[in-house]
This record gives structure tokens, C-alpha cells and sequence, in this order.
């Protein structure tokens, strides 16, 4: 059996490392008018009848597996993708974005490739990079890290914070292409420690691509799609960005709500592998997006037209039910048709 926090990353401590942090800060929220609470996918400030959204987010260990395979364009795509799907979260067009590069050493044909991989994430979603930081940092970064910092921007009328969402609502899930940015130290484990892989060992579930290439797969990013359905009558309800913490996250959009979660497609073969291997099925849709990479929560009656809206760009399930409940779980039907409670 391997977990999450075998592999060094202890996801109850980070909350409560996280509250920590937040106690010391919450009073600054005072300085402005600021209208998501700490916790949501971005925040809210806002300016006039207008808001401006703002996340900001890192890629994470996946770049140890970028550094195994030497290559490190994804990590620019992840970089982008991260932030700006939670920027989606609020109902914000994302506009803009800053990278912050920190490095061991500087290396200008890594630069070179991590700056690649960042502008075809800003052509996917649309977003101007327009500043940024490098910082050369030997005795504090091995190799490199690499974050960003976007902003957002949405009139007040239309802001989505998942207040909304009502008993009956239901879950509509988009694909995502596999791990994306999230559980990758877990994976390092599975794969690397505990079974002795090799980054170029095909994947025990799907004989058509390597361990490497299925961990190094760029994370989708969801702008076009959530943008189209947006501007379309369906009312949308609740929009969550599936990352670290799996389907908990939904336990974010508004509290004295949980979530049965019936009907997810069954899991791409990475997941399958790992379980397989030694991940628990509770810690896999506890740590992993399982192959829903993000999730929009609108009325029944809508869920046709949301679903054909979202096709045209990736494809999208009726995945689940939203109810009132001041227990606030989320239950999930998982692959093997146990039933768990997260």
C-alpha cells in the first residue's frame, strides 16, 4: 500500500499549515472591497460594477519528471493551465500573466523550452504574459522552479462562487488527459521507489506509451470551453477546477452542500496502474483527478445543452448529483463499484 503522505506530501498538514498562514492574513482583506473568501479557486476584488480575479499556482514536482525525460515545455503549458483554471472558478476570463522562474543555475536551453511551453499555454487560453521574475538561486533551488500569478476579469453581476447551487443541481465532468499537474510525487513513488520502473518502461495498462510520457502529458486547459457555455442562457451554478485533493474539492463551491458523485468513465490507464500497483482506491480519488479535470454544476434541465457546449471542445459526463447536507461529503461510486466517502 502507498499514500500520499508516504511519499512525503501530507495533504491534512498542508491545511492545517495553510489555516496557519491565513489567521496572520485575513485582516488585510479590510484594505478592499474583496468578495470570495480565502479558500475558493481565486479571488475576488472589486472595482466599480467590475472584478478582477487573481490565482496563482506552481507545476509542482512534476518538474523532476520533466528533468528525467529533458524535456520542459509541459511544465510551461502546466504552469498556465493550473492558474488559469482556477481563474475559470469565479466566472473570469483570464487575461493576463506573470511567471516567476527561479533557478539553480541558469540554463538558456531549458529557459528556452520552459518559455515554448509557456506560450502555447497563453494561445490555448487566450492570455497575454506580460511580465515576470528570474531568480538565480544556488543554494536554495535544485535545478529549477517555476509559478505563475494571472488575473482575471468579470463583471459583478456575473460572478460564480457556487452560492447558488442548489439540492438537485447536477455535476457535469470534463476529461482531463490524464494526472495533469497534481499527485505527481505519489506517482514518482509508485512508480519509481516502490516498483522500479524506469521512465521509458511502457505503462503496465497501456502498452501504446511510456511511464514518462504519460506523466510529462501537458494539463488541459478548459478557457474555451467554460468561456463558450459562460455566454450561452444555461445558469451556471458551480465551477471546480479538480487538482490536488481529487472530488474534495468541491467541498469549496458552498458549505451545508455534499455530492454524490454515480457515473464517472472509467479511469485512463495511468490511474488503473497505479491503483494496481499499490494506491489504495480511497487515496486514488482522494489525491487524483481520476479523469475528470474539472467539473461545472448547473440546473437538471440544463444539462443537455451544457453537455453539447462542452463537446465541442472535450468530452463531458453527467457525473453526479449536488444535495443539501450539513455533513458536506462527497460520495463517489468509484471504478471498482465500491462505494466511499471523501
Amino acid at each position: 500500500m502507498v499514500t500520499y503522505s508516504e511519499s512525503g506530501v501530507d495533504i491534512s498538514l498542508e491545511e492545517i499549515t495553510v489555516s496557519a498562514l491565513i489567521s496572520k492574513l485575513k485582516e488585510t482583506l479590510n484594505y478592499r472591497d474583496i468578495i470570495t473568501d480565502s479558500g475558493h479557486f481565486a479571488a475576488l476584488v472589486k472595482l466599480g460594477d467590475r472584478a478582477i480575479a487573481m490565482s496563482t499556482d506552481g507545476v509542482g514536482s512534476k518538474i523532476l519528471v520533466a528533468e528525467m525525460m529533458e524535456k520542459y515545455d509541459t511544465v510551461g503549458i502546466d504552469c498556465i493551465a493550473m492558474v488559469v483554471n482556477d481563474i475559470l472558478c469565479v466566472g473570469a476570463e483570464p487575461i493576463a500573466m506573470v511567471d516567476y522562474l527561479a533557478v539553480e543555475k541558469p540554463d538558456p536551453e531549458i529557459a528556452e523550452q520552459i518559455g515554448e511551453g509557456l506560450k502555447e499555454g497563453c494561445n490555448q487560453a487566450k492570455v497575454a504574459m506580460i511580465g515576470g521574475e528570474t531568480a538565480s538561486l544556488p543554494e536554495i533551488v535544485r535545478n529549477f522552479d517555476l509559478a505563475g500569478t494571472g488575473i482575471g476579469i468579470v463583471d459583478v453581476n456575473n460572478i460564480i462562487t457556487g452560492e447558488n447551487i442548489a439540492d438537485g443541481d447536477v455535476l457535469i465532468g470534463i476529461e482531463s488527459s490524464g494526472i495533469h499537474s497534481n499527485g505527481l510525487s505519489l506517482a514518482r513513488k509508485v512508480f519509481f521507489q516502490e516498483n522500479s520502473y524506469n521512465i521509458d518502461d511502457i505503462l503496465p495498462t497501456d502498452p501504446k506509451t511510456s511511464v514518462g510520457e504519460e506523466l510529462l502529458k501537458p494539463t488541459i486547459i478548459y478557457v474555451k470551453p467554460i468561456m463558450e457555455l459562460l455566454k450561452t442562457d444555461v445558469e451556471v451554478h458551480g465551477l471546480a477546477h479538480i487538482t490536488g485533493g481529487g472530488f474534495t474539492n468541491l467541498k469549496r463551491l458552498k458549505n451545508g452542500m455534499s455530492y454524490d458523485i454515480e457515473a464517472l468513465p472509467e479511469p485512463k490507464p495511468i490511474f488503473q496502474a497505479m491503483n494496481s500497483l499499490g494506491v489504495p482506491i480511497e487515496e486514488m480519488y482522494r489525491v487524483f483527478n481520476m479523469g475528470i479535470g474539472f467539473i461545472v454544476v448547473v440546473k437538471a434541465e440544463d444539462k443537455e445543452k451544457t453537455i453539447n457546449t462542452l463537446e465541442k471542445y472535450n468530452h463531458a459526463y453527467l457525473i453526479g448529483r449536488a444535495k443539501e447536507d450539513s455533513r458536506e461529503k462527497v460520495t463517489i461510486k468509484t471504478f471498482q463499484e465500491s462505494i466511499i466517502t471523501l
